[in-house]
């Protein structure tokens, strides 16, 4: 559980979870491009999150896509969907 909490306590980590949220799959590239963060930033942000079992990475020729995990645990799911969800009004006042 203290892996999950980690990885989902940065903002940056948190936004790329939520644009894998509905099942995309997205290399580094392109969510370094969506979130404004550099390669490196974004890899290690990528890392964490595969390490904590949230995202999986997936080798295509020299890029790595990645994807939420569908096989996480519900309680897991739940604590990543509830934070995901009450970050989107907040977002929307923000705009």
């Amino acid at each position: 559980m203290q892996a999950v909490l980690n990885a989902i306590s940065d903002p940056t980590r948190r936004a790329a979870l939520a644009l894998l949220q509905g099942g995309e799959e997205c290399c580094v590239c392109e969510l370094m491009t969506r979130l404004n963060a550099s390669q490196s930033r974004m890899s290690r942000h990528m890392k964490m999150l595969q390490d904590a079992g949230l995202v999986i990475g997936r080798r295509d020729a020299k890029w790595v896509r990645y994807r939420r995990n569908r096989d996480l645990a519900p309680e897991f799911a739940a604590v990543i969907d509830a934070v995901l969800a009450a970050e989107r009004p907040l977002e929307e006042d923000m705009a």
